[in-house]
């Protein structure tokens, strides 16, 4: 009798520890989702740059299997002569939310951790700051020339306008476009007396007659010259 209640003793506990398992399985949390569902909200149109954005590579991230990661879709040749390390790329991976580019034999190349929503940037040892954005995002973000036209004050920190320009889109013999300045202008800006702008790698430049140069970035629809002073100077719509 005792020797048959150990033996069934014997038996719950060995079912018992095969059961943890599900067990534990079933106790994880259902809202965290899958690294495939993470995967497959990765999918697409990706665009990978520097920080000037001259140097450009557009690739695909796909949800499909394959070689040690998922696939990828490149043109190699294009994003070799931009970012070298890409001519042995062979898939992407994910790793603790990190966007990594590997060769086929997991060497890393590029590993992309989130800075901003939908925005990503890698810098490792020996390799500048590169980032990747979703290509629909990258292009929205873009400015173009015939956005910026137009009217524009130049105003300093007390918001009291200084002085008035239009950009215009007159093309010039330099390839700059034609700065009509308004009359009335604080002496600075007179001074500086800009004729020609563009935009140079998201970058608002206006230049003099004389060759300089005033530097503006975007400041959320206006434009902050850089680099900034104690006196800073912006550009913003009347």
């Amino acid at each position: 009798m005792a020797a048959r209640l150990i033996m069934r003793a014997l038996t719950c506990g060995i079912a018992l520890l095969l059961s943890l398992p599900a067990l534990a399985q079933d106790k994880s949390s259902p809202d965290k989702p899958s690294q495939t569902d993470a995967v497959k909200a990765l999918a697409g149109a990706y665009e990978m740059s520097n920080a000037d954005r001259d140097r450009i590579c557009m690739l695909t991230l796909k949800a499909d299997a394959g070689g040690g990661g998922f696939k990828l879709e490149f043109d190699r040749s294009d994003c070799a002569a931009a970012f070298p390390l890409m001519k042995d790329v062979a898939v992407w991976t994910l790793y603790n939310d990190a966007i990594r580019l590997t060769d086929a034999k997991g060497k890393i190349a590029f590993e992309f951790t989130e800075v901003e929503d939908g925005l990503y940037e890698s810098l490792r040892a020996g390799q500048p700051l590169t980032f990747l954005q979703n290509a629909a995002a990258a292009k929205e973000a873009e400015r173009t020339s015939e956005q910026i036209s137009g009217d524009w004050n130049v105003v300093r920190s007390a918001g009291i306008p200084i002085c008035g320009l239009t950009l215009t889109m007159t093309q010039t013999g330099s390839g700059d476009l034609a700065v009509e300045v308004k009359p009335g202008c604080d002496e600075s800006i007179a001074r500086f007396a800009p004729t020609l702008w563009q935009l140079d790698h998201g970058e608002l430049l206006l230049k003099s007659a004389r060759g300089r140069v005033w530097r503006f970035e975007d400041a959320d629809g206006s434009w902050q010259r850089v680099p900034t002073d104690r006196d800073p100077v912006m550009l913003t719509r009347p």
